[in-house]
């Protein structure tokens, strides 16, 4: 990938994360961490700034440094998880839907509540 395809990967990541701040159940970190990722292959003055900012630089920062997410975090996270399947099974999708759904979050859910607390 060229260092502009990283670069624009990095601004989307960062809008997505930016929607996750105001959406219940869509996540804001991991798009966090993933556009500080991009920005560490198309811009350090971006990644500079991320990491830096008052708000979205310490949970990247925790991550970069022990890949742990904190118990409040994890929580918030597995519950919204729970909570968007709910309305999902509320809306009566295919069997297959839900099974796909189902299998996504629990595999995100194991990933989260496997990581170190903070």
């Amino acid at each position: 990938m060229t260092r502009w395809a990283w670069f624009a990967l990095g601004w989307v990541m960062v809008g997505l994360g930016i929607i996750g701040a105001i959406l219940p159940v869509m996540p804001t970190t991991i798009f966090l961490i993933l556009a500080a990722g991009c920005f560490s292959r198309s811009s350090p003055r971006f990644e500079a700034w991320l990491l830096e900012h008052r708000w979205m630089g310490p949970p990247i920062r925790r991550w970069r440094e022990n890949r742990a997410i904190p118990t409040k975090a994890k929580v918030l996270a597995i519950g919204s998880m729970v909570g968007g399947f709910v309305v999902l099974l509320l809306a009566d999708p295919p069997l297959w839907v839900a099974l796909l759904c189902g299998a996504f979050l629990a595999a995100c859910a194991t990933f989260v509540g496997t990581r170190p607390a903070q």
